[in-house]
């Protein structure tokens, strides 16, 4: 009964390796908060994860008000914590649809000529803004900001008055 067990076990292991290969992803992921950042009831969560040939690709799921018609939220990757007031703009993010709240992009070089790996991301000191517009007075509205990367992303230390504002510019 035990050797039965034992087999179980490892082909349950073998099976969830495989079904990450299938799905073209190595198994390694990290997964971070998004605050609200304005009066915009947002929230959410970025997940990371590692595709096989090494590459990042990053989904951002917010939680809030959706709507019927098309429009996308312009999301960036900054470099820097969301309360460090030299937070240029690391990588244009895809927008997210507010018809579904998601966005998946495939991080490619960085605006500092740099492409992340896994383990740099993990040690990658930035944070992601999403604003309600992608120009004029509204892309000073920041829906949902969190810290990524070595960066503490708990609530605790989330100080939505510490928050600085982002140029539109890399």
């Amino acid at each position: 009964m035990k050797k039965l067990a034992i087999l179980f076990l490892i082909g349950i292991i073998l099976f969830s390796c495989q079904d990450d290969e299938k799905s073209g992803y190595t198994g390694n992921e990290l997964a971070f908060d998004l605050f609200q950042g304005s009066d915009f009831a947002y929230t959410g969560k970025v997940l990371v994860r590692e595709l096989l040939n090494g590459d990042l690709e990053m989904t951002l799921r917010l939680t809030g008000a959706k709507g019927d018609s098309e429009y996308y939220f312009p999301a960036h990757l900054h470099f820097g914590a969301y309360d460090n007031l030299d937070s240029p703009i690391a990588y244009l993010l895809n927008p997210i649809d507010i018809r579904k709240l998601e966005s998946v992009t495939v991080l490619g070089q960085l605006s500092n000529g740099t492409k992340l790996k896994f383990e740099d991301f993990r040690n990658f000191d930035g944070h992601i803004k999403i604003h309600l517009a992608d120009s004029g007075p509204e892309y000073q509205i920041i829906l949902s900001v969190g810290n990524v990367g070595r960066n503490d992303n708990s609530m605790e230390a989330f100080k939505l008055e510490n928050m600085t504002m982002c140029s539109p510019y890399y």
